[in-house]
């Protein structure tokens, strides 16, 4: 016999099962993949609110945005997923599939990753 992961009771059923029922499954793997400390859970709110942002003024694809108009609505420059550098010398910063790129006079160029 074995006994559930989450509660410890006996399991009845599959000989590889792990869990009771439903609910204890997934209350283990919520507690396995919560954010484990304040500064985990801060980071991620600060990407997933700058990919929103990205995501808000970047609706086709590709776009231009202001340095300023990304920090009235919040836009944290120190956050991003990856930096990527082409062979012509650009650098991108991307959140996941969104990304920008620096240009002349303070403006962005926002563009989207395709799959």
């Amino acid at each position: 016999m074995k006994n559930c992961l989450e509660c410890g009771e006996k399991i009845i059923g599959r000989e590889d099962k792990k869990f009771c029922s439903d609910g204890c499954r997934n209350a283990y793997n919520n507690k396995i993949n919560k954010d484990s400390t304040n500064l985990m859970r801060n980071i991620n709110n600060k990407l997933r609110k700058n990919y929103r942002i990205l995501c808000e003024l970047n609706v086709e694809g590709k776009s231009k945005a202001t340095k300023s108009k990304l920090l009235s609505k919040g836009f944290d420059f120190d956050y991003f997923t990856s930096i990527l550098h082409t062979k012509t010398g650009n650098t991108y910063h991307f959140l996941y599939d969104q990304g920008y790129m620096i240009l002349e006079n303070e403006y962005y160029m926002l563009v989207k990753k395709d799959h």
